[in-house]
């Protein structure tokens, strides 16, 4: 299933409000961004791990990899909704930014 980045964005924001609301977390500009840079440092030790230069931690190759995906999908998430905090239109930026060279 594909998802266009709107609609994806609009459910990780459902889901993170109701997150924030049950832990009585105010998700204000700080939080968005020191939380987008916690999940950069788990996708660290997750790729560390995948490429061998980290411990294990007891689990098998395929867990590791499974790991580094899952990690990999929480900061890509968090960045969206930092975009959406901020109201950046990300697909509209990629265009400015990256296509317009094509």
């Amino acid at each position: 299933m594909r998802v266009e980045i709107s609609a994806l964005s609009e459910r990780v924001e459902k889901l993170s409000a109701r997150y924030a609301e049950v832990l009585e977390i105010e998700r204000d500009g700080d939080w968005f961004l020191l939380k987008l840079q916690e999940e950069v440092g788990e996708l660290t030790q997750a790729y560390l791990q995948v490429t061998g230069r980290a411990r294990t931690k007891g689990r098998t190759d395929a867990e590791i990899r499974d790991a580094f995906r899952l990690e990999f999908a929480d900061v890509f998430c968090q960045l969206l909704l930092l975009a959406r905090h901020c109201e950046v239109d990300v697909p509209r930026e990629i265009e400015r930014k990256w296509l317009s060279r094509e």
